[in-house]
């Protein structure tokens, strides 16, 4: 069955960017002219996505306003003849079909994803973490909805962290299949031992998911902080049937966190195709006063 539906979670407090979060969501903070969760709407889309879930929880609905239609800035834009930001504002609305649902308590990632079931039915579904903007050539979801395509399992997006940040993460055991592409058999959030080290790889952002993984959620018990993990739903269908996971493509800019937050501000402007060339140039001057 094709891949057309994805869910973001958007439920997040933010704690790490404090106080920016204290009122603004963290997934409305701008890299360059765009709010990161509209990279994020925009890489579903580029990967065939045409239905989206967005989670989010009280105080965020400055999310669902962003993706909706604003006929008092339209009507100015027009009448002041800039049609071309009139043309991209209105194209925000227009990316997807984009629905809402609130977690009404921040009981941890596996409860807000559990929380898309009725959305969701009986398909397969891509799941990008609100928290992370990964920019490529390639979309990332896309690839791991080619990957699932292929062998007709769930899949997570993983790449390789320092044994240092593992603890911070979840750590796979992954065998070889092809090229970017492995077998997962078993996973562990957030290891507290070495001995817990399945290996350096970690999921990180991006899952394509099958509908069983509700059954499992309602049977998972709170892990990690005291919230229900879906790592630890992920883990129970690892162990069961398998995974794939995909290395992909990308780099992925983590916006829960502040140094991740002016990564992708620099390294996004500096592509930017008006404003690439002077932010260069401001940033090779300002390089030789450090």
């Amino acid at each position: 069955m094709k891949v057309r539906k994805a869910v973001i979670p958007a439920a997040g407090l933010g704690t790490r960017v404090l106080p920016a979060t204290k009122s603004m969501p963290k997934e409305m903070l701008t890299i360059v002219d765009k709010p990161a969760i509209e990279y994020i709407v925009e890489e579903a889309v580029r990967s065939g996505i045409t239905d989206i879930l967005i989670i989010t929880n009280r105080g965020k609905g400055v999310i669902e306003d962003h993706f909706d239609r604003s006929p008092e800035l339209e009507d100015r834009l027009l009448a002041s003849g800039k049609k071309d930001v009139y043309d991209q504002v209105v194209s925000i609305s227009k990316l997807a079909n984009i629905f809402f649902i609130r977690q009404k308590e921040t009981k941890g990632l596996g409860h807000a994803v559990s929380c898309a079931r009725s959305f969701v039915g009986d398909e397969p579904f891509a799941v990008l973490y609100g928290d992370d903007v990964i920019i490529g050539d390639d979309p990332a979801c896309g690839q791991l909805i080619r990957a699932y395509e292929k062998y007709g399992k769930a899949v997570v997006g993983i790449k390789e962290v320092s044994r240092e940040a593992i603890s911070k993460y979840s750590s796979l055991k992954v065998a070889p299949l092809e090229g970017n592409m492995y077998s997962c058999t078993d996973m562990v959030e957030k290891p507290k031992t070495d001995e817990e080290v399945l290996s350096l790889f970690s999921v990180l952002g991006r899952c394509v998911l099958t509908p069983d993984i509700f059954d499992i959620l309602d049977r998972t018990a709170p892990g990690a902080g005291g919230e229900i993990q879906l790592t630890d739903a992920m883990k129970t269908l690892a162990r069961s049937v398998g995974m794939t996971g995909v290395d992909f493509t990308g780099k992925r800019y983590d916006m829960g966190d502040k140094l991740g937050i002016l990564q992708a501000t620099v390294e996004i402007a500096l592509k930017d195709a008006v404003l690439g060339e002077p932010f260069r140039n401001y940033l090779k001057e300002i390089s030789k006063t450090l």
